[in-house]
């Protein structure tokens, strides 16, 4: 059984070398964070992922970690860390650590014990063939960096090696099954690392390509295993503590312990379908085409999404959370490819549907995609990591620093967004991201856990309208009117734009959204 809290759970995602810069160094960090504690508490949001704050050489970013057990000093101290759970705490707001446990910096102490020439604790850390010259059996492979004569698997980027988890299918003599040693050894690792946070304070993990773990492993089959191990001791000795996969397999994520699972844009399918269906220039990121659920020229329909969608949903509904999000630090903003009435009935919409929603820094002031240069293994990501834009201060209240210090630039256009602006405006994005989290907030039948069902879904027709609990939720993305037969009487509790009741029709007008509750 998962923590109560997350029941209602709203999470924030932070990135936290472009949240707030309280040192002036232009690059964000821990102390910045604690300083913006009440504004992320003012969204409603009682939940924060950070993306990774380990010690690293930022090859990825910090996906690619040096110190499991080290903040990286651009962001702080491990004591800086700690009093973020605190303060975090005492304002009601849970963090979660972004943990990787697929892969290491190439510069880790592990990997370089690993590489040695002589045999060690570490040397079935990571995956390594048997010789210099040994293919990586379809797998990505290294040779001809360390001493050791052998190559090794790398997970992501070259500098990112695999640590060793085993494999599924042992087709070489140099792998090894999941319960060899070495790969018992390096789950041992990883427990202690979530340990060691989790007894300074953090609240769990969400889990950086989850599903990466055993190697040559059909269907996940020996990866759930390990991850049953894993997240059976998170569970058993800190029950409050919760993990968030990056699987997107909800049936094979909910079933091996994991609380959550998010819903992604894999396979051109899951959130792609609702805002990002559209084709890019690969130099210059122009969009030519929005073929997305959302766009309102779109004339694309809620079943293809919903074909995606309801299967996951009904063989999971009762084992954890699939989760919507507004959008993350891999994907172009939202914003990018809609307006800001689409983005408003998108984000209505995830913040509706079952799961715990999460809502991306910057998404609820329209924080701008940016196309530039890649920075730390971003390459078209980079443009979705900038400095979050408080106010028309200085480098629009990031950082005091030069702005060429600044980890990435902020948007220099001259109706660039700010929250301090959108402060002093009852009808920008920002009041109403407040609105819906509000809405979410206090009306159990929103809540993370609270079923759902569709209402009305055809083909050919831009209406959806789905149940949540004793609730109905209608959309209408499109440029004409639509209508919905609802029996009984009602009243509205929420709209977007124009929603009539005449009868026992609904009219929804272009560009739509309403919950109306059943009296």
């Amino acid at each position: 059984m998962s923590a109560k809290w997350l029941e209602n759970a709203v999470f924030y995602e932070i990135y936290p070398q472009s949240f707030y810069d309280s040192n002036g160094d232009g690059i964000g960090d821990i102390p910045g964070i604690i300083q913006k504690l009440d504004y992320v508490k003012s969204l409603g949001c009682n939940a924060i992922w950070l993306n990774p704050c380990f010690d690293s050489p930022f090859k990825d970013a910090g996906y690619d970690v040096r110190d499991y057990q080290k903040v990286a000093p651009r962001y702080g101290t491990n004591k800086d860390l700690k009093e973020l759970f605190r303060k975090a705490h005492e304002k009601g707001i849970r963090v979660l650590l972004d943990l990787v446990p697929g892969h290491t910096s190439e510069e880790h102490p592990w990997f370089r014990e690993s590489g040695k020439d002589e045999v060690n604790e570490y040397s079935d850390r990571y995956v390594w063939t048997d010789n210099p010259f040994a293919r990586g059996d379809d797998m990505p492979f290294v040779g001809g960096e360390m001493p050791r004569p052998a190559t090794y698997i790398v997970n992501f980027f070259k500098c990112q090696p695999a640590l060793n988890y085993g494999y599924g299918q042992l087709r070489q003599s140099w792998q090894q099954p999941i319960d060899a040693p070495g790969p018992m050894g390096t789950r041992e690792a990883m427990k202690d690392v979530m340990r060691y946070w989790l007894n300074k304070g953090c609240d769990g993990f969400r889990v950086d390509m989850a599903a990466s773990l055993v190697k040559n492993d059909e269907g996940n089959r020996k990866t759930m295993e390990v991850w049953k191990d894993l997240a059976g001791m998170v569970h058993e000795e800190y029950p409050e503590a919760v993990l968030v996969s990056e699987w997107d397999n909800p049936e094979r994520a909910l079933s091996c312990g994991f609380d959550m699972d998010f819903y992604l844009d894999w396979d051109q399918k899951g959130y792609n379908l609702l805002m990002r269906k559209y084709k890019t220039a690969p130099h210059t990121m122009e969009i030519s085409e929005n073929l997305s659920y959302f766009a309102a020229d779109s004339g694309v329909d809620i079943t293809d999404f919903l074909a995606d969608y309801l299967p996951k949903y009904e063989a999971t509904k009762d084992k954890g959370l699939f989760c919507f999000i507004t959008g993350n630090h891999d994907l172009l903003r939202a914003e990018y490819g809609l307006t800001e009435r689409e983005r408003r009935l998108a984000f209505a919409f995830v913040m509706t549907m079952p799961g715990a929603p999460f809502l991306y820094y910057g998404d609820e002031i329209g924080l701008r995609y940016q196309v530039l240069p890649s920075k730390e293994g971003g390459y078209h990501r980079t443009g979705s990591r900038t400095p979050m834009q408080w106010d028309v201060s200085k480098n629009l209240g990031f950082s005091g620093a030069d702005h060429d210090k600044l980890y990435l630039p902020i948007d220099h256009a001259e109706d660039a967004p700010t929250v301090a602006e959108q402060e002093e405006d009852p009808d920008s994005m920002l009041h109403f991201t407040r609105s819906l989290i509000y809405l979410r907030q206090n009306h159990p039948e929103l809540g993370n856990y609270s079923p759902f069902r569709v209402y009305y879904a055809e083909k050919g027709s831009r209406m959806f309208a789905y149940q949540r609990g004793g609730l109905i939720v209608c959309v209408n993305p499109g440029r004409e009117e639509t209508q919905l037969k609802v029996a009984g009487s009602y009243r509205r509790i929420y709209t977007i734009g124009h929603a009539e009741g005449v009868g026992d029709t609904l009219y929804m007008g272009p560009q739509s959204f309403t919950v109306i509750q059943p009296v």
